[in-house]
């Protein structure tokens, strides 16, 4: 359970600081956002309030024009009402005592009443004190003496756009609530996903040396029932091939515990850990496939700066995975080491002939959880990455494929001189 644990924390750990990395995204752009909104509201309402006091202007220049004209008080009521009718936003002209005369567009007061009652005429003082505390006051002139003060209000949409800020930012946290929401769960899923898949990996990695170990037992169980049996030669063999199932497990033990931890990297033959593999998946051509070739050409390279457990990890899960993919009679198999071109490094080149990856899922192949078969849980290739590239700072891709040849490649930086 520990090795697994500490892969779990380590994957916890790679969570976290996603999570955070997501989480401070998330809120820089929702502070962006809302800045944007906001200042792009108010921009409007000033550019709309400009527009209304330069109306408001031009109305008091139209009223004192026609207050100083000699016209008749029906022809001066006439204009009034047609300037003030125009106006979409509230008007109110009071005389120099206060008291309200005209308005427009008040709400719940109707502009036609020319006697209010004491509480419509509080009101409308109250919303005259209002306005002139808001957008100043306007002085209607008759000669050189004014009479009247004219007073102006925001319209209903300017009303309506200062709220518009907080509705935004409203949506806007809505959504970022059901984002989270949304991370959190898809978070828990494949913490999920990958306990369950390293349950799984745990499983095929100590089945195939725990399956071994129980025939060879029974093998000495039917020599020691065989009483005549003088065999020691297969006494020998037997024992020597639970001695390799038994360092097998050691092996796997070792992998898991190394996993969730930085490993400690030391200058390797390469070509001695490859030829390992391919030795041991040969041995186990007889239930892969008996009709699979497994060749190994190993170039002329240098040492290179490795962990041996976690890289056989990696080459076997990618060896293994050619194996369910070429055909068990005719499966060819192919592995080359080489030195890299900048010679700064080293190459490993795994092809196989078998019935390719399609190229929608050759972009995923790497993501945990993505896998094409049926009962897999699409954590092999991502360990292969991450040992390859977080703990031995090289790289890994598809180089190609399609029916007849894949190809993986794999570099890896050369063990620096000591």
């Amino acid at each position: 359970m520990a090795p697994r644990l500490r892969l779990f924390n380590r994957t916890s750990d790679l969570y976290v600081g996603k999570s955070t990395l997501f989480k401070t995204f998330l809120l820089v752009g929702i502070a962006i956002i809302s800045t944007g909104f906001i200042w792009y509201t108010f921009n409007v309402i000033d550019t709309l309030q400009r527009d209304i006091r330069s109306q408001v202007e031009k109305y008091v220049q139209l009223w004192q024009l026609a207050a100083n004209s000699p016209m008749s008080g029906s022809e001066l009521q006439f204009i009034f009402n047609e300037i003030i009718v125009k106006a979409t936003f509230p008007i109110l002209v009071v005389d120099q005592e206060g008291t309200p005369l005209y308005w427009r567009n008040i709400k719940d007061i109707d502009p036609e009443e020319r006697n209010p009652d004491a509480a419509t005429l509080t009101r409308l003082q109250r919303i005259a004190k209002e306005m002139k505390e808001q957008n100043g006051e306007f002085k209607l002139h008759y000669g050189d003496d004014f009479i009247h003060y004219l007073y102006y209000g925001d319209s209903d949409v300017i009303n309506e756009l200062k709220f518009m800020p907080f509705v935004e930012i409203g949506i806007v946290l809505a959504f970022l609530i059901v984002g989270m929401i949304g991370f959190q769960t898809i978070r828990r899923s494949e913490e999920r996903h990958i306990w369950v898949g390293m349950a799984k990996e745990t499983a095929h990695q100590l089945g195939t040396p725990i399956s071994s170990l129980l025939g060879w037992i029974e093998v000495l169980e039917t020599e020691a029932c065989d009483q005549g049996s003088k065999d020691t030669d297969l006494l020998d063999q037997t024992v020597d091939n639970m001695k390799i199932d038994v360092n097998r497990l050691q092996r796997v033990a070792n992998r898991f515990g190394q996993i969730g931890s930085i490993p400690e990297l030391t200058p390797c033959k390469l070509n001695d850990l490859i030829d390992e593999v391919a030795v041991y998946y040969r041995r186990r051509l007889p239930f892969e496939g008996q009709g699979v070739q497994i060749d190994f050409y190993d170039g002329d390279i240098p040492e290179v700066d490795l962990n041996p457990e976690l890289l056989t990890w990696a080459l076997e899960n990618l060896v293994k995975n050619a194996l369910q993919s070429v055909d068990p009679k005719t499966g060819q198999i192919e592995i080359r080491s080489t030195r890299g071109a900048d010679a700064r490094s080293v190459e490993i080149e795994l092809k196989d002939n078998g019935k390719g990856i399609p190229p929608a899922a050759a972009r995923k192949i790497f993501r945990p959880g993505f896998t094409t078969k049926k009962r897999g849980w699409g954590l092999g290739l991502t360990l292969v990455k991450r040992i390859i590239e977080e703990y031995h700072g090289g790289s890994i891709r598809l180089d190609r494929s399609k029916p007849g040849e894949t190809v993986f490649k794999i570099t890896l930086p050369i063990a620096a001189k000591r």
